[in-house]
């Protein structure tokens, strides 16, 4: 008990200062996170700049900020629309089935044919380089998996004696979906979206480092990652704060998503 108190604790404190972090990015920041200076390029790591400066005299203190804004921002603004895609989608397809169920597997397959990164590297190029084409081509590869889980849930919910029970005492679909469908998919669609979210920060990254995301100089923890690679023997931190940074983000949401998990199934547990 103690054990569980203190690790919800620990989860709740971390992700008030990341969202202290997005939030304020722009005003704790202590310089512009886009002004070059060339007089100070790749200054080492000092009182006046936390973490040095890069090739181009800009903070990367500043830059590492308000770029969590635009990596981890972006993050949960895709996990948002897919979420508000993906739920309502496969709860109408699992709860009326027959064709639309059968056209919505079609769909499916169609998306997971190939791996995440595949599908959205083609539809980034296809889009075109910038955050709003990122944001749209990711949106489009992760709604599907939203959509099947919460397709798979309804689907064992809906045999069960108490949906045949409300259908006998008159409740209404939409009623059934609300009052029933919804409590049961909240809880698998939270751990799968806290656990996702790290895999979306990754594939932001890295779809920006190879330039098809965030356009200088715009700060993106990838995009900082693609332009310090030619500078990584005279100035290694330029690549390794950046990269820690998204370590450390991925592993918070990945241990929140674990205790989630355990979280909910102690509770299915009980029930």
């Amino acid at each position: 008990m103690i054990h569980r108190s203190r690790a919800r604790i620990a989860v709740i404190v971390t992700l008030a200062i990341l969202a202290f972090i997005l939030i304020l990015a722009p005003y704790i920041a202590p310089f512009d996170p886009t002004q070059v200076k060339m007089e100070e390029r790749l200054k080492p790591i000092s009182m006046e700049h936390l973490l040095g400066t890069d090739h181009l005299g800009r903070d990367v203190f500043s830059r590492i900020l308000t770029g969590a804004q635009t990596t981890v921002g972006a993050s949960f603004l895709i996990l948002f629309i897919s979420l508000l895609v993906g739920v309502p989608f496969g709860l109408l397809s699992g709860y009326l089935g027959g064709k639309i169920d059968r056209i919505f597997m079609r769909i499916v397959d169609a998306f997971m044919t190939f791996p995440d990164y595949i599908v959205a590297i083609i539809l980034s190029g296809f889009l075109g380089p910038g955050m709003f084409n990122l944001v749209l081509a990711i949106v489009m590869v992760k709604w599907v998996g939203y959509a099947r889980l919460a397709r798979s849930v309804v689907l064992t919910e809906k045999q069960k004696d108490y949906i045949s029970m409300a259908k006998i005492n008159g409740m209404s679909s939409l009623n059934i979906l609300r009052r029933h469908m919804i409590p049961h998919v909240t809880g698998n669609v939270m751990v799968l979206a806290t656990l996702d979210i790290g895999k979306i920060i990754l594939m932001i990254a890295s779809l920006s480092y190879i330039g098809l995301g965030a356009q200088p100089p715009a700060p993106e923890w990838g995009a900082m990652l693609n332009e310090a690679k030619g500078f990584f023997y005279n100035a290694p931190q330029l690549m390794l704060i950046p990269g820690l940074s998204i370590m450390m983000v991925v592993l918070i949401f990945n241990l929140l998503g674990d205790y989630l998990r355990d979280h909910f199934d102690v509770k299915n547990q009980k029930g």
